[in-house]
């Protein structure tokens, strides 16, 4: 059989896979036992990629530490992982929309509904990135499962023109851009079980490494107490609210109407209700102490939370 000419075909991600040959002879029941047995060999090739994870979370928390931002770049499967990332931001831990930013090629419109062809223009990648005029300080993240899409390949260039730290997640461990690159993180998911079909196994293990670096390095930048959401932005919904104030009376043992008049006190910021209702400070004094101690709970109150997690757990509390 004559080989086709192809830039891809010797990619891992479009290889083709011996364990689904059969697939389309199976029924419902053993499509899904064939895709969790795939996902099981994805989490055990993200799990070897555990060291560099970590390398990347580090240098994404002292990144925002210093006032710089976190840009996620990437198309189809990727590019909306990335948006996901940084959509979940602000809610979450509280952040400035700014803070966490996520390019999809193809723009707004690509995320909700495929725009074929927008993952092939580098230019375009390229002046994605100018146009948030990179720093030193800010650390740009490429997402591409193949590691070929040159969307992606551009706005890292261009990022790293501008001197900003570079990491490049992606499925295919051999990826030359290794030596372009500050960091590489590359789970070797192997093909899917429909070949080329990149929103499986590199979309899940792609999600669950975006994930890792963007909750360690919040948790790093002191955004939670013990695991407690205490940066969560009360004022974005009734139930964030009522985490708010869940949160409020696990810490300082108010009951819930308190635990709301001493947030409205605070202006619904849970970390300086907590320091006011410990340390009987001010709100402006209160806010104070937590700028001294790096926006760590802990080190503004000096208790530790996590005793108290466990009794509470345990029905003691």
């Amino acid at each position: 059989m004559a080989v086709p000419r192809s830039r891809w075909q010797l990619l891992p991600t479009e290889a083709i896979n011996p364990a689904s040959l059969n697939i389309d002879k199976l029924d419902a029941g053993g499509i899904v036992d064939l895709m969790l047995a795939e996902d099981r060999r994805m989490l055990a090739a993200v799990h070897k990629e555990r060291d560099r994870i970590a390398l990347g979370a580090d240098m994404c928390s002292k990144a925002l530490r210093k006032g710089g931002r976190l840009v996620f770049v990437g198309a189809g499967t990727s590019g909306r992982l990335g948006v996901v990332e940084s959509a979940e931001m602000p809610p979450t831990f509280g952040t400035n929309p700014l803070l966490v930013q996520g390019i999809m090629a193809g723009g707004k419109n690509a995320i909700l509904r495929a725009k074929e062809g927008s993952e092939d223009n580098y230019e375009e990648g390229a002046r994605a990135i100018t146009r948030l005029d990179p720093t030193k300080k800010d650390v740009v993240i490429g997402v591409s499962a193949s590691g070929m899409t040159p969307f992606v390949r551009g706005a890292l260039t261009s990022a790293r023109k501008a001197g900003s730290r570079v990491v490049f997640v992606t499925c295919d461990p051999r990826n030359e851009l290794q030596a372009f690159v500050d960091l590489t993180i590359a789970p070797a998911v192997g093909p899917e079980i429909i070949a080329g079909s990149t929103r499986l196994k590199a979309g899940t293990a792609t999600k669950l490494v975006l994930n890792m670096l963007t909750t360690s390095a919040m948790i790093l930048i002191g955004k939670t107490y013990g695991n407690l959401m205490v940066d969560v932005n009360a004022l974005g919904s009734e139930k964030l609210r009522d985490r708010a104030r869940r949160i409020v009376h696990i810490v300082t043992d108010l009951d819930y109407d308190e635990a709301e008049k001493l947030l409205k006190k605070a202006k619904w910021n849970v970390k300086v209700a907590i320091v006011m209702q410990k340390t009987g400070l001010t709100l402006a004094k209160s806010i104070a102490r937590l700028r001294k101690s790096d926006d760590l709970i802990r080190e503004a109150i000096g208790e530790d939370i996590e005793p108290r997690l466990k009794a509470l757990i345990a029905g003691v509390l």
